[in-house]
């Protein structure tokens, strides 16, 4: 059967041009999306009494025949015809007869294309934040159980501050909610039909580009069809919120590879979601936060390549903007694996509170405290505070202790201001609760972050 398009032209493509133009390969993810806009188009046309009633109920019963055949995976790719669009009308035309070839009346591939691949990815604004909601909750579960957990809380990788295991679980909490709103925030933006914008000027038929977007769930029909059969923006934006996630998953993830790890022993990740080794048998290796970690450069890939395709190109539509998909199809899923095998990862680890309550006295957490106490009690200016408490450190060091473990006596050898009452300012636990600012470490104001995200889901799952 020659192509669709095929009247002006007098000798038949090449095999090798098939295999390089056609996108059908990989756009075919596309037919759930290609055939409900179709429906929805066929319905318009019908109202508009551009179709006859019988001609659209025709093609809606052919279009659901073509969906039920590619979802028993009965139905017939064949890369002659190059995109899921031209596979879908042939099949229609084989079933329907001559009535299929009037389905694509006032439409384009190219607003087409620009339609399925819009509700493909408005799709996965939707399901990525459900995803993010319950990746969250773990987080929440974990924190419940930790805020008296110890944790050494630190800058450059040292030691810095004592801080509580939850308050950790709730940065994350924190980078997540981010994503969700950057995702509903592209999802609101972008949901705009493109489909009546034809090739690139708009068609002369008497459509209702209004009727459609009701049809297909979108909020409005875009103001300019020049713009709206090159825009990528909204590919643009997933991939954009996409890489931002996976960022904010590798820097979980290399906490996690270092907390497994024996030097740290903080967590243990399940048998489950680890690896052995080839040849050491020992070997216990947590695959699945380094493959998170690498999948983060893999989709910070596919963002550029977009911005480097979209780059140059005029008005409107090119035949560039093909390779728009691949990438976005790969980051999309990607990105649904992730969160649910982290997710899974976290629900199976086990907790070691006794290591990080261990690692807690090392590297001095409480010298911040200790400088504090000698601003306040004994109303030392903060830069000789500083000074002071930098003396304590040496000191410790020299005895080879953690400076929450110097006695009164060694603490007043360097400097005779320091009294009693500085000892329960350096026990570590204290240090950590001391920090009750809002938004700070303490038990009390990690329990209102809890009952903050809690409150969130909840009015979100109403």
């Amino acid at each position: 059967m020659s192509k669709l398009w095929s009247g002006r032209f007098s000798k038949s493509g090449a095999k090798l041009l098939d295999e390089f133009n056609a996108s059908l390969p990989f756009d075919r993810k596309l037919y759930a999306e290609d055939i409900k806009g179709s429906i929805a188009h066929a319905t318009m046309l019908a109202k508009q009494k551009i179709l006859t009633e019988d001609e659209a109920n025709s093609i809606v019963i052919g279009l659901t025949q073509i969906l039920e055949e590619i979802d028993a995976d009965k139905f017939e790719f064949n890369i002659s015809d190059e995109d899921i669009h031209m596979a879908v009308e042939k099949r229609l035309i084989e079933i329907i007869g001559e009535t299929g070839k009037k389905l694509h009346t006032a439409r384009s591939r190219n607003d087409q294309v620009a339609l399925d691949f819009r509700l493909y990815v408005q799709k996965n604004n939707l399901l990525l934040p459900r995803l993010l909601e319950e990746l969250i909750q773990t987080l929440l579960s974990i924190a419940k159980e930790n805020k008296q957990t110890l944790l050494p809380g630190m800058t450059h990788l040292q030691h810095a501050q004592p801080i509580n295991f939850a308050f950790h679980m709730l940065a994350y909490a924190s980078m997540f909610k981010r994503d969700i709103e950057r995702f509903e925030s592209s999802y609101k933006r972008n949901n705009i039909l493109p489909l009546g914008c034809a090739a690139l000027a708009g068609t002369p038929h008497n459509i209702d580009r209004q009727e459609v977007a009701k049809l297909l769930n979108f909020d409005s029909v875009s103001v300019n069809c020049l713009d709206t059969v090159s825009d990528r923006d909204f590919a643009l934006e997933i991939l954009f919120n996409i890489a931002t996630m996976m960022m904010h998953i590798s820097r979980f993830a290399e906490e996690l590879i270092l907390w497994s790890s024996y030097e740290f022993k903080f967590i243990t990740l399940s048998d489950e979601y680890s690896t052995g080794s080839s040849i050491m048998p020992q070997k216990k290796n947590p695959d699945v936060p380094e493959l998170l970690r690498g999948k983060t450069g893999r989709v910070n890939g596919n963002l550029i390549s977009l911005l480097t395709v979209l780059k140059g190109l005029p008005l409107a539509y090119n035949k560039d903007m093909q390779e728009d998909k691949e990438g976005t199809f790969d980051s999309v899923e990607n990105a649904i694996i992730s969160l649910k095998i982290l997710n899974e990862a976290l629900k199976t680890m086990s907790i070691n509170q006794e290591a990080m309550l261990r690692a807690c006295k090392v590297g001095h957490l409480s010298a911040t405290d200790l400088a504090d106490y000698l601003v306040a009690y004994c109303d030392i200016p903060f830069r000789e505070a500083h000074f002071i408490t930098g003396r304590a450190v040496a000191h410790a060091e020299s005895l080879g202790v953690d400076l929450s473990e110097l006695s009164l006596v060694e603490l007043q050898k360097i400097d005779a201001r320091i009294q009693e009452n500085v000892l329960e300012k350096l026990d570590l636990r204290n240090s950590m609760n001391a920090r009750n600012s809002e938004g700070g470490t303490s038990q009390g104001s990690t329990t209102k972050q809890l009952e903050y995200f809690e409150k969130w889901l909840e009015e979100r799952n109403r």
